[in-house]
């Protein structure tokens, strides 16, 4: 009491009461007693009094927190209304007469439910007032959008939205969710325990934890960093941790579109007509499928690959759209199929326009391939482009269910082609001439014609200059690509060496497919080491006519045999320690642009024909496109 007393009255009635105890238990004389029942009758008056003093303070104290809450409520009641003036049409149709105007309240700044009818309720009438004034137009929220359905409901209940009485959510928790630090692209794994079953994302710091109970790894974070905000990366839904219960909020929409993007078949045939940009979450600007991949160490060729497959069409629309290879069926235990799901995501991920950051991160891509390859192709080890080319298509061709022979895919769909390969054996060159011409009667050497089919076509360059010039510098050759592919005509024979027999092959097209790949055979290996040719390939960026080398009877039936390039791959520097880089064309814009890893710039066409081209895709023209180029 004596701490609760601020008056002096109190203070001084309690040292005279304390007094006369003392006397009267020192055997003082007997009047201390009197004294005693006065001080002690004026000490509890005092104390009355400054009881009465503090409740009046307190009351005082409340006034003004009230006055404060109100205060705080019509700035929210006016930044809501101008929020509502901006989603309203022009028309000025302000939605249903007499709707409640929705208020979003933090349970921590505002006590009490604001239901339909009873927008003030817990308020002072005039903010109550205020509060049921103006409507809000139907079915929007945040940003003029709301979710609708059960899971809008749901979400209303959650808050003690109009037309609910449950409690309020906790919207301070659920701000706190930072999407700078959000990065979806590595293994869907536990920090901690390294398990991939039930992991969630914790949206304040993006660390992977697992499950959600008392003792499990999300749970003790959330504890221990007051990290509240979860996200399920199996079911997508949203956690608010330790209260464990389920979060659903529209706000939070653009989280899961990043982690799974979706796209509609209306999205997907406007994806080559669009020319505008998207805008990441920091603010850098990108163009959806013009996006650098994260170079973790000497991954450098297969991002050039997944690149330049990611910018052809009928591929890229077959892997945009889950459903095509979701119900896929494969033999228990196959691996294989892991490599179409993570390149069903890896190409979403490069066309999403809605991506927090301007770059993506092949990570889980490359675990998959490592997997897949048995490590014939690794992260941490340089590769060779035209190997992985080869081996990817036909693993994804495999696993998307095709054979050999009879069963096609996608794949074979878009890059398979078919020629007629003539083989004849040739004599051991150290045999005499009459022999020669004795075993050139047999069955044996005589010239045989197999059909086979073809997913890229190897161009061979001529040899390199051994020996400088003048100017003691060597001599960087150059040869225009319709030398090179003579090879494909029909005529043109050339010698191929075994380790014990030689043979005369020629080659002659049969069948071209509506994207054609050329890959330019610049290393050659021996024994001792690797050798690059730095020749230079001189070709047109468009209208290349392949009818020349088709038979005449195949010339008949293929009416469209002009191709123009669409992405081009280049290696740069020795053979063992290059680095690989790739020019893409863009179809929305009509340019062209260079990426190398995570530098994405734009660059002349002119220039792409001075690169040392490696591999290159060429996109078959339609009847259509071949009648506008003809006309322009």
């Amino acid at each position: 009491e004596r701490k609760k007393a601020p008056g002096n009255a109190a203070h001084n009635a309690l040292q005279i009461a304390a007094g006369l105890l003392q006397q009267s238990r020192c055997g003082r004389p007997s009047h201390s007693g009197a004294r005693l029942t006065q001080a002690t009758s004026s000490f509890r008056s005092a104390c009355a009094a400054a009881r009465q003093k503090l409740q009046q303070r307190a009351n005082e104290r409340a006034c003004a927190n009230e006055r404060r809450r109100a205060l705080r409520t019509l700035s929210e009641v006016t930044r809501l209304r101008r929020r509502r003036d901006r989603c309203l049409p022009r028309d000025g149709n302000n939605g249903a007469p007499g709707a409640p105007l929705r208020v979003r309240l933090r349970r921590s700044r505002f006590r009490g439910d604001v239901r339909a009818g009873e927008a003030g309720a817990g308020f002072p009438p005039a903010v109550g007032a205020e509060l049921a004034v103006q409507p809000w137009p139907a079915g929007a929220g945040r940003g003029g959008r709301r979710a609708s359905g059960p899971a809008g409901e749901a979400g209303a209940r959650r808050r003690g939205a109009p037309g609910q009485a449950g409690a309020p959510r906790r919207g301070g928790r659920r701000r706190r969710a930072h999407r700078s630090v959000l990065d979806f692209d590595f293994e869907k794994l536990c920090s901690i325990s390294l398990s991939h079953i039930n992991v969630y994302a914790c949206l304040v710091c993006g660390k992977y934890f697992q499950g959600r109970g008392l003792k499990s790894h999300a749970y003790i974070h959330s504890v221990q960093f007051s990290h509240h905000v979860f996200l399920n990366l199996h079911t997508l839904k949203f956690y608010c941790l330790p209260d464990n219960y389920e979060i659903i909020d529209s706000s939070l929409e653009d989280i899961t579109y990043v982690l799974k993007p979706t796209f509609t078949k209306q999205h997907i045939s406007n994806l080559d007509k669009q020319a505008k940009l998207s805008r990441a979450y920091d603010g850098t600007t990108y163009l959806p499928g013009i996006v650098g991949l994260n170079n973790i160490k000497a991954n450098d060729y297969a991002n050039a690959i997944l690149q330049a497959l990611s910018n052809v069409p009928p591929l890229r629309n077959y892997f945009l759209e889950e459903e095509n290879y979701k119900n896929i069926k494969r033999p228990p235990g196959d691996i294989m199929f892991l490599l179409v799901q993570r390149f069903g995501e890896l190409m979403r991920k490069l066309w999403n326009p809605r991506n927090f950051k301007a770059h993506v991160s092949p990570h889980e891509m490359l675990q998959a391939v490592v997997l897949c390859s048995k490590k014939n192709f690794q992260i941490t080890k340089q590769g060779d482009g035209v190997d992985f080319l080869s081996w990817f298509l036909n693993a994804l061709h495999s696993a998307l269910g095709g054979t050999k022979k009879k069963k096609k895919t996608i794949v074979t769909d878009v890059f398979q082609g078919s020629m007629r390969i003539f083989t004849k054996k040739l004599p051991h060159p150290d045999l005499p001439a009459e022999e020669k011409e004795q075993l050139l009667q047999n069955d044996e050497y005589q010239e045989k014609m197999v059909e086979s089919t073809f997913m890229y076509l190897t161009l061979d360059l001529p040899t390199a200059p051994l020996y400088k010039d003048e100017k003691e510098q060597l001599i960087i050759p150059q040869v225009p690509l319709f030398n090179i592919l003579a090879k494909f005509n029909g005529i043109t024979e050339k010698e191929y060496k075994t380790y014990k027999e030689n043979f005369l092959k020629r080659f002659q097209l049969t069948k071209l497919p509506p994207y054609l790949i050329f890959c330019i055979k610049r290393f050659t290996k021996n024994n001792f080491f690797v050798e690059k040719n730095p020749t230079i390939v001189n070709f047109p960026i468009t209208n290349v006519d392949l009818r020349e080398y088709l038979s005449e009877e195949v010339q008949a039936v293929h009416k469209n045999t002009t191709y123009d390039l669409i992405a081009n791959i280049v290696h740069d520097g020795k053979p063992t320690e290059g680095a690989y880089r790739i020019h893409v064309l863009h179809h929305g814009t009509g340019k062209w642009y260079e990426l190398q890893d995570l530098q994405v710039t734009d660059i002349l066409p002119q220039m792409i024909t001075l690169s040392e081209a490696y591999i290159q895709i060429w996109k078959r023209r339609d009847s259509k496109e071949e009648t506008n180029q003809q006309g322009a």
